[in-house]
């Protein structure tokens, strides 16, 4: 019986494994614990409260089916929540099925007020000459979570965004330092982040800026002698967001000034957000004492969007826009612009714009035209989930069963086609274009292209259906 909540957990696993993304599983459900079962309530240990906090707000109804399923009517679920000091909370949350309404106490950290008026302190931010003591937060209102596209690209990213919004300055995840490629939504994410504290806490003092505007101000408050002024009035912003920190690399009296900006917003409690294109680990020119202050809270990375991700972003900009497109327009954007949310949206509205100015409706073949024309070169190599989708539809098949590890005949030969047109049409690896097949080595895709090859000799109605598919394929 020692290892009963094991194995029941491990039981739960199984239902949960089926019920939600392979991601979500690995974030959310593989760092979970399982503590002990004792009169039909099963206790387990989650790494914080704000762990606890998502899986209450997020999968509380699949926690719920899966532990009566398991436990029967009777069962409930217990938390133990590791604290910050590593010790496990002595009062567990217990949670009796069905829940409702669940009251948690939360320590909200003291802000300091902003009083620049009384203190006579200069706002940055304010053109000289005009008496204002308020901060305008420089936050983009279209940025926001609303309008954020979740995916499990962005998963971790925005939900401790999301935390540290409903809670600045209370979480673990200070700094949260959002980092990733050009065109992913790290600024999109920290506006969001800035334009929720504002929304559920409207007494905060809420700035924006970019670390090129921050190292302009500094220059200029070291021209004009008042550098105290500079470092006295971000000393008293209750959440700060600078986006692309990467910028200070190289300026030493910059990172010096931040580095004691830094250190008392965070020992007062306010929150600091940061992004960045790479993680603290690779940030060259940047000295080591505040690269380590970086390490202190959250590193979240935002990756390429996957295929659903893509095709959901541009569905919600359309949305945004009040503008309908046809559904192979959609699908062929979001195949071949693979890694950039800001040219992917780009190119959108160049079709739109295309069509509205030459009064041309919009068409796959317009679309091929504009991405070619006004995307910059990302369209020039086809990807192989576009060939894979084209041959697909050509065939009626479905993804699934062109990945699969079925033998049929028709399946295998579509499959081959697909492989002879990723080694034609892209510079992918052999052993890259058969992962993508369903997980064949780089010998099978060989000798897929040679039988294709073979067949485009000696079959008329096989060379047809190359020659059909290499049209659909093509970009113009």
């Amino acid at each position: 019986m020692e290892k009963a909540h094991v194995e029941l957990w491990n039981s739960c696993l199984n239902v949960i494994k089926d019920n939600v993304s392979l991601q979500s599983y690995k974030t959310w459900f593989e760092p979970i614990k399982p503590l002990k079962l004792k009169s039909n309530i099963l206790t387990i240990q989650v790494p914080s409260q704000f762990f606890y906090e998502w899986l209450e707000e997020h999968y509380i109804t699949l926690l719920k089916k899966t532990i009566k399923k398991e436990l029967g009517l009777d069962g409930k679920l217990e938390y133990s929540i590791i604290m910050e000091n590593n010790q496990n909370s002595t009062k567990p949350y217990t949670v009796k099925f069905p829940t409702s309404n669940k009251s948690v106490v939360k320590n909200s950290p003291v802000s300091m007020p902003l009083d620049i008026g009384s203190k006579a302190i200069k706002n940055p931010f304010i053109i000289p000459g005009l008496k204002k003591v308020t901060v305008e937060s420089q936050l983009n209102p279209n940025y926001s979570f609303e309008n954020f596209v979740e995916g499990d690209c962005n998963r971790l990213a925005r939900s401790a965004g999301f935390a540290v919004a409903k809670k600045p300055g209370g979480t673990a995840f200070n700094p949260l330092l959002i980092y990733g490629s050009v065109g992913l939504g790290k600024t999109h994410l920290s506006h969001a982040i800035g334009i929720e504290i504002k929304k559920l806490h409207p007494n905060k003092t809420v700035l924006y800026v970019s670390s090129e505007k921050f190292t302009h101000q500094f220059i200029d408050a070291v021209r004009n002698n008042n550098q105290n002024d500079f470092i006295h009035f971000y000393q008293m912003i209750d959440v700060l967001i600078i986006d692309d920190v990467q910028f200070f690399a190289g300026k030493e009296k910059t990172q010096d000034v931040f580095f004691h900006i830094f250190n008392h917003l965070h020992q007062t409690g306010k929150q600091i957000v940061l992004t960045s294109d790479k993680p603290p680990v690779e940030l060259q020119g940047m000295e080591q004492r505040l690269l380590s202050r970086f390490k202190w809270g959250l590193s979240a990375d935002l990756q390429a969007p996957d295929l659903e991700a893509r095709i959901a972003i541009l569905e919600k900009k359309m949305y945004n826009e009040g503008i309908e497109l046809p559904r192979d327009v959609i699908e062929y954007l979001a195949y071949s612009i693979t890694t950039n949310i800001r040219e992917l949206e780009g190119a959108l509205i160049s079709i739109i714009a295309q069509s509205s100015l030459n009064k041309k409706a919009i068409t796959l073949d317009l679309a091929k035209q504009m991405i070619d024309k006004f995307v910059k070169n990302t369209a020039r190599e086809v990807s192989i989930d576009y060939i894979q989708k084209v041959v697909c539809d050509y065939f009626d098949l479905s993804m699934e069963m062109l990945k699969s590890k079925t033998r049929k005949r028709e399946v295998v030969q579509a499959r081959q086609i697909a492989m002879f047109f990723a080694k034609q049409l892209t510079k992918a690896s052999l052993a890259s274009i058969g992962a993508h097949c369903g997980g064949k080595d780089h010998a099978t895709v060989l000798h897929a292209c040679k039988t294709v090859n073979n067949l485009i000799d000696t079959d008329k109605r096989f060379k047809g259906y190359i020659e059909d598919i290499e049209k659909k394929i093509s970009i113009q």
